[in-house]
């Protein structure tokens, strides 16, 4: 005999109790990116001083404005220096990091690893107010090392995160096979742990490099006299001129940055374990 259907069966997907979930989830899409689009509406603003909707007209003279404003191209380029060598040193030491307490097991190790991953996880001006009391202690002058050092510490826990969550995906048999065979420790790194830690590296290492160059919380804390582009455009904001110039820049921000997190959510999206996330 044929069952009947059960009449108190749950609703389907997409219902009634969808159309709620839907509606939420659009609007906090429209809440995070609507704000953007005014950045980019107003970059081509004709109004210098102040922010009127619908805008007077539009222009483009301020992307040939920005294009000759040397400090601009200063600031930018003192951002993409220290950008590179946090990414660099991060790389490294959240590396060697990462493969030392993966393979390590002794008493305090989730206590260590709690201390690698407390930069991303305090708030920034903690961080910033930490890292000036050690240049000071230390009589170190503030100065583009300084600002390195301090980006540093948060690019740390970026790549040291997404390198761990690759090694755990990844078999403990493969490094003791090749031990077995009569690899040494550099062989085994080259061979078998660097391949299949690649893009997981390259993941980090773009993370690493879009954090860094749109830091400021620690940037203001550890730069001294030198302005990386996020305080140029802090510093203009408060100045009613030429408003739209720093629009312009912040379009530019926005893509240098969005093109390396679109590339590192392309390369871990396989894995649920990736970190990078924060600050």
């Amino acid at each position: 005999m044929r069952s009947r259907p059960n009449a108190k069966a749950s609703p389907r997907a997409g219902g009634t109790a969808g159309w709620p979930l839907t509606l939420g989830a659009v609007a906090g899409l429209l809440f995070l990116h609507v704000p953007l689009a005014f950045i980019l509406l107003y970059a081509f603003s004709t109004e210098e001083k102040s922010f009127v909707f619908p805008p007077p007209g539009l222009t483009l003279k301020w992307f040939a404005v920005v294009w000759e404003r040397d400090d601009i191209w200063r600031a930018m380029w003192l951002s993409v220096r220290v950008a590179s060598i946090s990414t660099l040193m991060a790389l490294i030491l959240g590396t060697l990091a990462a493969m030392a307490l993966y393979r390590s097991r002794f008493f305090g190790k989730e206590v260590v690893s709690l201390l690698i991953l407390l930069p991303i996880a305090l708030p920034g001006i903690v961080t910033g107010i930490s890292l000036r009391s050690a240049f000071n202690l230390l009589d170190m002058p503030f100065s583009y090392w300084t600002i390195v050092l301090g980006h540093a510490t948060f690019c740390i826990v970026v790549v040291y995160n997404n390198v761990v969550a690759r090694l755990r995906r990844s078999s403990p048999a493969l490094i003791e096979a090749s031990m077995d065979l009569g690899a040494n420790s550099f062989q085994t790194f080259r061979h078998v742990v660097l391949p299949n830690v690649a893009t997981a590296l390259l993941a980090g290492g773009m993370l690493a490099f879009a954090l860094s160059f749109d830091e400021i919380i620690v940037t203001t804390f550890t730069a001294g006299q030198q302005t990386t582009l996020p305080i140029w455009m802090l510093t203009e904001l408060v100045r009613p001129r030429q408003r739209p110039v720093t629009n312009v820049v912040a379009v530019f921000v926005v893509a240098i940055t969005f093109l390396p997190i679109l590339g590192a959510y392309y390369l871990t999206r396989d894995t649920h374990e990736s970190g990078g996330s924060g600050k």
